[in-house]
């Protein structure tokens, strides 16, 4: 339950007299479920018996007298004015449509409840309808998709805004522009509009668009936002360090509804960080795997000989980009591995023509047709601002005019005729702007595009229920990983690692080079050695960032600005070393939590790192990964796990918070 209130009223009439209405007093109750959100509003006595109806004056500016009586015994009020609104006379019966309730219609109760109950999901609700300020207690109007009216909402207790400022969290409400007392219901709310310059508004305003529109922050100058928010959530006394960690985990679970970490302790979390993962072995990487490796892998129809070897070399060093045309295509699924040269030759003919029909849905659309298409029209507003602004600074879409911009306009609009629903978001077309350049084929580059947000589909849907999955296992990871620097965070009111965003948005691609993007990208794409590896890339950077972290006392809004400025320093060969380290530690780990091997998808029992096999009996890959490091490893790069576990127990003891 998110938002309760008592002395909310239905009025009804006595049924003598035309004047006078029947108060059923109530609860309205807004109710987050699974997977929807509900509104939910009964009599407070469900059987309804007539000695306890409530009963005042139809008078819209005051109630003359409260009192339970039975309903012949009504109170008069002052006459009805003019501006008496309709949804005020109400009808003694409810005639909603009896739907089954998971479909969230409003429903008369069949086991004898009072026909006044009702609840509904908000993804039925049409618009909202208020009174007129100076028109007495406020009261409300529910309006379904289907146009069926609900019983007028009284709140005699208090007013109806704090329940407007909830539903807000979770659809988009816009005045009417026919009657300012309407509130209309988005059909979609918009993640993320373009990366507009929030910076130069007063900070309340800029602290409200970041409660409502988390994407856009984050994908700007965090550096520029901390300053604000700080200065939103803090007070101007000095001597104030630091605002409780409820109230900034009530500030961000507003910007993340759902996202529910860190600010309480879960049952076992001591249990939880006693455990002793050991030391971070030391890991190697190989010389990217070139084309003559390729080629004696694959047998003379062209079918890949050994897709799990083949993968294990791209995870150890990558690809030479003469070879990235092609085996994208592998490690994307737009190829499958099992293929033969034939058949991929017949897949790209089928691909190409169902492409270029999609392409001409939205080609062929007149200027009359899209003035009469808001969404397509704010599509195509939207995917032509940041396609000129992505990846400018590489040559493959610098300049004017420049046909790398015209495909790269061309793929996300083909891709709103594909997924209408998800649309275009932003961020997405940093996402293509790399696999576009790889294969430098407008086709192809589509379908590769296709499969990648298959895997980051949930990052952009409107619920976010991608990002708040993803930050919820990070907090797990580095939890288990150094729970004194989780500590350490927490204390800072960073615990909630809202920092990350960013990362887990768009898989770091504005956190390194763009040719460091390239070989990032594909070892994750290998799945390799364990699911939800980027997870651990997070970790790695974090770990890295540590000791200067803690050293000079970063508070909240240092913190913010250091991770921020990491963008385009961070050496992508010692994180994946340092990210596969930690992946061995963790899979060698003989207590590994249940939560933790559920997230890495391995299995929970000691594995050891002298394991002659990455398999279990079934062929699937095991927890350890130490089969990638046989036969395979030409080491170019290393990088050393961590400290001492003594010295870094020092130093999380030196620097605890007090």
């Amino acid at each position: 339950v998110v938002y309760e209130q008592e002395g909310v009223f239905i009025h009804s009439s006595c049924g003598k007299n035309d004047d006078q209405d029947s108060l059923i007093a109530g609860i309205l109750r807004v109710i987050e479920k699974e997977n929807e959100v509900v509104v939910d509003w009964r009599p407070l006595d469900e059987t309804l018996d007539t000695s306890n109806i409530l009963c005042a004056g139809k008078d819209s500016s005051s109630v003359v007298e409260w009192t339970q009586t039975p309903k012949e015994k009504c109170f008069r009020g002052a006459d009805r004015p003019s501006s008496y609104e309709a949804e005020w006379d109400m009808v003694t019966t409810v005639s909603f449509k009896k739907k089954p309730h998971s479909n969230g219609d409003a429903t008369t109760h069949a086991n004898g409840e009072s026909k006044w109950s009702f609840l509904f999901s908000l993804t039925d609700l049409k618009s909202i309808k208020q009174n007129k300020e100076g028109m007495g207690w406020s009261y409300l109007v529910f309006c379904l998709k289907d146009d069926v009216k609900l019983p007028a909402l009284h709140f005699h207790h208090g007013d109806s805004k704090p329940l407007i400022k909830c539903l807000e969290k979770h659809v988009a409400l816009n005045v009417s522009p026919h009657d300012e007392r309407v509130l209309l219901v988005k059909t979609q709310k918009s993640l993320s509009q373009s990366f507009e310059n929030l910076f130069d508004e007063p900070s309340y305003g800029l602290f409200q668009k970041l409660k409502k529109d988390p994407y856009v922050v984050t994908m700007g100058k965090f550096s520029k936002v901390t300053n604000y928010i700080v200065g939103s959530l803090r007070s101007s006394d000095p001597s104030n360090q630091r605002r409780p960690p409820s109230e900034m985990a009530d500030f961000f679970n507003d910007t993340i509804p759902g996202l529910k970490i860190n600010q309480q302790e879960e049952p076992g979390f001591e249990v939880i960080t006693r455990i002793d993962l050991g030391k971070q072995p030391e890991v190697s990487r190989r010389e990217p795997v070139s084309a003559e490796e390729w080629a004696k892998n694959m047998d003379s129809e062209g079918r890949i000989l050994d897709v799990d070897y083949i993968k294990r070399l791209i995870f150890k060093g990558g690809l030479c980009h003469t070879l990235r045309k092609e085996a994208w295509k592998f490690l994307l699924g737009y190829f499958p591995w099992n293929s033969s040269k034939e058949e991929r030759a017949n897949l790209q003919k089928r691909k190409t023509d169902e492409y270029f029909r999609m392409k001409l849905q939205w080609k062929s659309v007149s200027e009359e047709q899209e003035k009469r298409n808001s969404r397509l029209r704010d599509y195509r507003s939207l995917i032509e601002k940041d396609v000129n602004r992505t990846d400018r600074t590489n040559k493959f879409y610098e300049g004017e005019d420049n046909p790398g911009l015209i495909l790269l306009h061309d793929i996300l609009m083909t891709y709103c005729m594909y997924d209408f629903d998800l649309g275009y978001v932003q961020g997405m077309s940093d996402l293509l702007s790399p696999v576009l350049y790889v294969m430098e084929n407008e086709v192809d580059a589509f379908w590769c595009f296709v499969s990648y947000m298959d895997q980051m589909h949930q990052n952009f849907e409107e619920q976010m229920q991608g990002m708040k999955t993803q930050l919820i296992q990070l907090s797990h990871l580095l939890r288990l990983l150094d729970s004194g620097f989780w500590s350490y965070l927490e204390s800072q009111d960073s615990g909630y690692l809202y920092f990350c965003f960013r990362w887990l948005l768009i898989r770091f691609k504005r956190e390194f080079s763009f040719q460091d993007i390239l070989r990032l990208w594909e070892v994750m794409w290998t799945e390799l050695p364990c699911q939800n590896f980027h997870l651990l890339l997070c970790c790695a950077i974090l770990e890295s960032e540590k000791q200067q972290i803690m050293d000079k006392h970063y508070g909240f809004n240092e913190i913010l600005k250091h991770i921020n400025e990491l963008s385009m320093k961070i050496d992508v060969e010692y994180i994946l070393c340092k990210a596969e380290a930690i992946s061995m530690q963790m899979m060698n780990c003989k207590e590994l939590p249940q939560t933790v091997s559920e997230i890495l998808g391995i299995e929970n029992s000691s594995v050891t790192p002298d394991s002659d096999t990455g398999e279990d009996e079934s062929g699937a890959e095991l927890s350890c990964p130490t089969s990638l490091y046989q036969s395979i490893s030409t080491p170019v790069i290393a990088a050393n796990g961590t400290r001492d576990g003594a010295q870094q127990m020092a130093e999380t003891q030196s620097l605890a918070p007090a």
